[in-house]
């Protein structure tokens, strides 16, 4: 179980990363509405406007996703319940928090959980 050093330390990772992942975001979507101001000659422009746009689109979407993580780590580490399994409660270690502070599961649940989505898709 990682000491009280430890989770503070791994909660300043963890805002550090909050504020960049908030800065990307926003300036994806400044990009995404610089895309649309771009003025479109033919077909050939507005396929790269859309492609443009759609990149950002997913990036951002992705770091919401990560950041949605990070507020429930955060979250977990002021109630105390950080560094838990959420499958099967065992202490994650401290390595995997340090690679990943974020982490909902160890990692044998981890992959339990992949094969799982896996089959959903």
């Amino acid at each position: 179980m990682p000491n009280r050093q430890q989770i503070s330390e791994l909660k300043t990772t963890l805002i550090q990363r909050r504020e960049i992942i908030l800065n990307n975001i926003n300036g994806s979507r400044d990009n995404i509405d610089q895309l649309k101001e771009q003025e479109i000659k033919d077909d050939l422009d507005y396929a790269e406007v859309i492609s443009d746009s759609f990149t950002e689109g997913m990036i951002a979407n992705h770091q919401l996703a990560e950041l949605k993580q990070i507020e429930e780590a955060i979250k977990k580490i002021d109630d105390g319940s950080y560094g838990t399994c959420s499958m099967c409660s065992v202490t994650i270690p401290l390595g995997r928090l340090k690679a990943k502070p974020f982490a909902k599961y160890c990692t044998q649940c981890r992959e339990v959980f992949e094969k799982e989505e896996a089959k959903k898709n």
